[in-house]
């Protein structure tokens, strides 16, 4: 078709980093391609461990002496400025790693006697489906393959106007057994990350003792005209010109994710197996038509953002030649914020777990940082573009695990700190782990950190304010927000000034050189600690007044928000980073925490605080264009949000360059050495990860429309570059989305929609230019760009009015 938007490849995938994603949210398939027709498999429930570990990792920290009196130890010597010994004693706070997102197999449909042609393989970003064109004796095979989320399987459909032979194989890295055309499947009920060298076995299956049977299952069916010999997970195919390939999977977890905990429990492995199997005999039972018409339907259904920044977006776009090596900066930042739509809508899906660093994509035992939830920025960036592109399906996993944390959390919140509500650190997995990891030796840099919970709230906020649904900020999201707010107001405490501030506290992953020459972490309040808890207290006494609740926490957050200690300034004019003036262990530092208040938060603005944000500019500044995946996509938007769209754009091309290194390795992360793009335009450090794959839309479309700070503007960062294009179903606070177009880096329309049941009234700004609306509900307005006043008159109108 030629009115969607496709990327091609000229070869098949020669490694895992070249093969095409493909994924309904539980399911991942990476394709290869070619003869072989490779498929490396993952289902999102498929993780070491069990829903036992956080509790039994929460008892012995406490029974190693962990918890409120060592609190007490830690903050007296952090008071007495004996940071070494706060670090001795934080470390006992310490439990084991959390756990590793495993793959599950392999599945291979080769053709015999097959060779590419033309294209080898095409991905159809809209339809989410791969088609590959085959030579076999003089006729042609097609190949298409789509992981579909009403039947919950891969489907590989194979086409031909010769007989072809088909064979068929499955297998696993992990302990295995055929089963029919299936798997069974071991999986360890502990692991330990790849740095974790000393471990022994890094990962464990269940023995003696264990009380778990830790199993999923793979069921494999097929339809065809040709015969069928078939072995114990494998086939061969002989004769054929149509074959359908049904492979899915199930899993204990996924019971346990869905709530089942008692069928966790209790449910047989031939259960388990059923549950695959009834997925894949319906499927075949289909004609591949309506399979693939269903799976289209559901894709489309749940997309709603367009991009076509240059007037481009729709065509056959070569990877190689258009986009990695293309000279089109327009064309490249369609296509890739585009791409990080796809990943988002194909690896978290509602009613499965969210997107982890790798999204669902993993072929490593031991994957970088276990593929695991990192929630000091990573986790958080996945979900960035979610509500600003309308994929309100693929954020509600991502409320599930926060609801999960808010749970396992409440526990680790009283009994390690003696506090009220939960507390999450900077690692989670499927479990819910709110632990600090590091086994008691990890760095407090990046383990002892105590708002990764506060921050997966603000996530939260944004999609109640992109949406406006009250019922859900009411019955799921502000009862997770609570609690964090309880533990905040109990987590601060007062400092030597007579303000509150946090102790012990830490910048994420950074540090500075203590008194004694050697580094540190500890012993300041951290900028980023008080941006988050100021904006969290902000956003709870607006949802306790959108609730009309009559809150006891109100009074509480009233105080606490008085008496707050300041971000200060330093006499170079930078934002500080920690309460005092410090010399920087890495100036460059490849996090931005310090300037969350500036995105994605929104509590420090040019219009709220003009000084501290010029200050905090200062700090950007000074940190340097260079960067890996994640870092350079929060870099574009902050640059967005500061209105900065040349920085952005030079940042985007940077970003967007092809890396020719080993993706496989752990590249250093002080800066010295920057990433770039994979053959299949998945982001990496080295290695790959998903988050800068998903934080490019959200930073894009920053730079086309923002709607902070109670107005909706047009084009506050176009880079002028970007001469021209159009940008359709764009996300905006309180329930709207955007339509614009732009020609000669000027706005030539806009159409503001309300996708709420009332009408809404919005100031929409264009440059230093304004104009009120009244959306009704569930319509439009187009923007009146001939009514537009400069911001100063409209004041006046409004001042007049009252």
């Amino acid at each position: 078709m030629s009115d969607t938007l496709r990327l091609s490849w000229t070869a098949p995938a020669d490694r895992w980093e070249a093969a095409a994603p493909l994924g309904n949210g539980r399911i991942g398939a990476m394709a290869f391609g070619g003869a072989t027709g490779r498929y490396a498999l993952n289902d999102a429930t498929v993780w070491s461990g069990t829903p036992d570990g956080p509790a039994a990792a929460l008892r012995d920290v406490i029974a190693g002496g962990a918890g409120p009196e060592r609190l007490a130890e830690v903050r007296s010597a952090l008071a007495a400025g004996d940071v070494r010994r706060a670090e001795h004693l934080l470390m006992s706070f310490e439990g084991p790693y959390s756990q590793e997102y495993l793959p599950l197999g392999d599945l291979a449909v080769e053709i015999e006697g097959a060779r590419p042609f033309g294209p080898a393989r095409v991905l159809d970003l809209d339809e989410a489906v791969l088609t590959e064109t085959l030579v076999v004796d003089g006729g042609t095979v097609v190949r298409r393959s789509w992981v579909s989320a009403p039947a919950q399987a891969l489907i590989v459909e194979v086409t031909a106007d010769v007989a072809f032979t088909a064979s068929l194989s499955l297998s696993s890295p992990l302990r295995a057994a055929p089963h029919g055309l299936g798997l069974d499947v071991e999986i360890p009920v502990d692991g330990a990350p790849l740095h974790e060298t000393s471990v022994e076995p890094p990962l464990r299956y269940a023995g003696a003792g264990d009380d778990v049977d830790a199993f999923a299952a793979v069921a494999v069916a097929l339809d065809t005209d040709g015969s069928v010999d078939a072995a114990p997970a494998r086939a061969t195919v002989h004769g054929a010109h149509r074959l359908l390939v049904a492979l899915s999977t199930s899993s204990r977890a996924e019971f346990w994710w869905a709530d089942a905990d008692g069928e966790w429990r209790i449910a047989s492995r031939e259960a388990i197996r059923d549950r695959a199997r009834q997925r894949v005999d319906a499927a075949a039972r289909r004609a591949p038509s309506a399979l693939f018409d269903e799976h289209v339907a559901d894709r489309r259904r749940h997309a709603r953002a367009r991009f076509a920044i240059g007037g481009r977006r729709e065509g056959v776009w070569d990877v190689d030649r258009d986009i990695l090596h293309g000279a089109d900066a327009q064309l490249r930042a369609t296509v890739i914020a585009e791409y990080g739509a796809y990943l988002l809508a194909s690896s978290s899906r509602a009613g499965g777990p969210p997107a982890n660093l790798q999204g669902i994509w993993n072929d490593q035992l031991r994957p970088a940082w276990s593929s695991n939830y990192t929630i000091n920025i990573n986790t958080q960036m996945n979900y960035w573009a979610a509500p600003v592109l309308g994929l309100d399906d693929a954020f509600e996993p991502l409320l599930a695990l926060v609801e999960r944390l808010s749970r396992t959390g409440a526990a680790v919140a009283r009994e390690l700190y003696g506090a009220r509500g939960w507390v999450a650190h900077h690692n989670s997995d499927l479990w819910g782990w709110s632990l600090p990891v590091g086994g008691g030796h990890g760095a407090p840099s990046w383990a002892i950190w105590m708002m990764g919970g506060v921050w997966l709230t603000h996530n939260l906020w944004d999609a109640y304010e992109f949406g406006g649904d009250v019922d859900l900020l009411r019955s799921r999201i502000w009862p997770v927000m609570r609690g964090a707010v309880e533990f905040c107001l109990d987590w601060l405490v007062p400092g030597p000034d007579g303000t509150l501030q946090t102790s012990p506290s830490t910048s994420p992953e950074n540090s500075f050189v203590a008194a004694d020459g050697q580094n540190t972490a500890l012993g300041l309040t951290a900028a980023s600690d008080l941006f988050l808890i100021r904006a969290l207290f902000e956003r709870a006494s607006a949802a306790i007044a959108v609730l009309g609740a009559d809150d006891p926490l109100t009074d509480e957050i009233d105080r606490a928000l008085a008496a707050l200690a300041p971000v200060g300034i330093g006499a170079d004019g930078r934002l500080m980073e920690w309460s005092a003036e410090v010399v920087e262990a890495e100036p460059l530092h490849r996090h931005l925490s310090p300037l969350i208040g500036i995105h994605p938060l929104d509590v420090l603005t040019r219009e709220r605080d003009p000084e501290l944000f010029e200050a905090g500019v200062r700090l950007l500044d000074a940190r340097g264009p260079g960067a890996m995946g994640w870092s350079w996509a929060w870099k574009i938007a902050m640059r967005a949000r500061i209105r900065d769209g040349e920085a952005a754009a030079a940042l985007l091309d940077e970003a967007l360059t092809p890396f020719e290194g080993d993706a496989t390795r752990h590249g250093p992360v002080d800066g010295s050495e920057w990433g770039g793009l994979l053959p299949n335009l998945f982001s990496t450090h080295p290695p790959f990860q998903i988050d800068g794959n998903l934080g490019f839309p959200a930073g894009i479309a920053e730079l086309l429309v923002q709607s902070h700070g109670g107005l909706v503007r047009l084009l506050p960062a176009l880079p002028t570059a970007w001469t021209d294009g159009d940008a359709q179903g764009l996300g905006a606070r309180t329930g709207l989305t955007v339509d614009l177009t732009w020609r000669g880096g000027a706005l030539t329309s806009a159409t503001v929609r309300s996708i709420r049941g009332d009408e809404r009234d919005v100031t929409v700004a264009y440059r230093d230019r304004r104009v009120e609306l009244r959306v009704p509900a569930g319509g439009a307005v187009e923007v009146p760009l001939d009514r537009l006043v400069d911001a100063a008159a409209l004041a006046i109108g409004a001042r007049d009015a009252r």
